[in-house]
């Protein structure tokens, strides 16, 4: 299914576009078991069926998994494919161990795209990074992992980036093994790279919206010194809410013949966030800017003050609920593989929480623990 470094997978599943309308189930029998032949007894999809069963029922760790798996009715471990042994056909559920060997060995890429969301025909996928801190041991640095999620809040797949570099030389192995035509992708300043814009358009046929910060401090200036003043064409946006209230003012320009030497470039956005804390009274102001690949007559001020707030809430949506209710920072899985396969299993609940409709990820996941052993199995689609 890929291949596997000393520390992560970047060639990624090349037969993606043959598994849509595949079950979860029929997914992961494409995964190629990671364990030596001689001495396996538990199913390999199995013991992953019940890994993820676990974590929709609110399981964060191993051992929790483990107790999962052992309390396990006989017609939930029949649902999952375990071990059945005797005349009588008892199933046998995996042991703590076994799960957490499986879960350390699996494949992170192929386990990441096999379970994730198909982007094809999405308005949007945001690409951001988050670092897994409790994975951090000794001298070894804290799993940073890459991701990319849909719009409507869809984890598509994410990425181990490898010790000793950084987010921009997993942008392409990321989204290369989808199909992004028309879609936009958006990410925060650290890719805003000439490379990664022709490859988005040239080879994913795919547009982007890119912030601009200071680490591209000629682009900067040359967008600050946009005539934004003459600009007529303007969104205004006001809402309240988290005990503030802000407004945003989103103004977009056509860019094309002003020398802004950078690939595809079209249009340039800049947006005014005005935001006042309504307990303190405190106003602060901040000024955004951006470029993007989509014509005036593709995107409007409001569609790119949309596509800016998309990925500004991939933050919210995955890394903040990751990091509060499954406590994916004071986790201390490190081994291996671990850090980014439980964080897989953690996208794949989120996920089916909502695609179910839960729009609280914690209540989601209180309401399947309390029939632990049914409602998470009907939420992954376990038959």
């Amino acid at each position: 299914m890929c291949r596997q470094s000393a520390t992560v997978c970047l060639i990624k599943s090349p037969a993606l576009d043959s598994v849509a309308g595949l079950s979860l189930v029929e997914r992961l029998r494409l995964l190629p078991d990671p364990r030596r032949r001689r001495g396996v007894r538990h199913p390999f999809v199995a013991v992953l069926l019940v890994a993820a069963s676990a974590v929709v029922a609110g399981a964060r760790s191993y051992a929790a998994i483990g107790q999962w798996s052992a309390s396990a009715p006989q017609h939930a471990l029949a649902r999952l494919g375990a071990r059945a042994v005797g005349v009588l056909g008892v199933h046998v559920a995996p042991s703590a161990a076994t799960i957490r060997r499986v879960i350390a060995l699996v494949c992170p890429g192929g386990l990441a795209d096999l379970t994730g969301a198909d982007p094809a025909g999405s308005d949007s996928i945001a690409v951001d990074g988050k670092a897994a801190r409790g994975a951090r041991h000794g001298t070894s640095p804290a799993a940073h992992l890459l991701a990319a999620m849909t719009g409507d809040g869809r984890t598509v797949t994410q990425l181990r980036v490898p010790d000793k570099t950084n987010e921009i030389t997993c942008f392409a192995a990321l989204l290369a093994p989808f199909d992004l035509a028309g879609v936009t992708v958006t990410a925060d300043a650290l890719h805003t790279q000439r490379a990664h814009a022709r490859f988005l358009v040239e080879e994913m046929n795919a547009h982007y919206l890119l912030v601009v910060k200071a680490n591209q401090p000629e682009l900067h200036c040359r967008l600050r010194s946009l005539p934004w003043k003459d600009v007529t064409a303007r969104r205004y946006d006001r809402e309240v809410g988290h005990g503030r209230r802000e407004t945003r003012v989103t103004r977009a320009l056509t860019v094309t013949g002003l020398g802004l030497d950078f690939p595809h470039a079209v249009q340039a956005v800049r947006i005014l966030r005005h935001r006042t804390d309504l307990k303190t009274g405190t106003i602060s102001r901040r000024t955004i800017y951006a470029i993007t690949a989509l014509t005036s007559q593709e995107a409007s001020p409001e569609r790119l003050g949309r596509l800016a707030r998309s990925q500004w809430t991939i933050e919210n949506r995955l890394h903040f609920v990751r990091d509060t209710t499954f406590a994916e920072d004071a986790s201390r899985i490190r081994t291996a593989h671990g850090p980014e396969n439980m964080a897989t299993l953690r996208n794949l609940a989120i996920n089916a929480l909502r695609a179910a409709g839960h729009r609280n990820i914690a209540a989601g996941l209180r309401h399947a623990s309390y029939e632990p052993f049914t409602r998470p199995l009907d939420l992954l689609g376990i038959a």
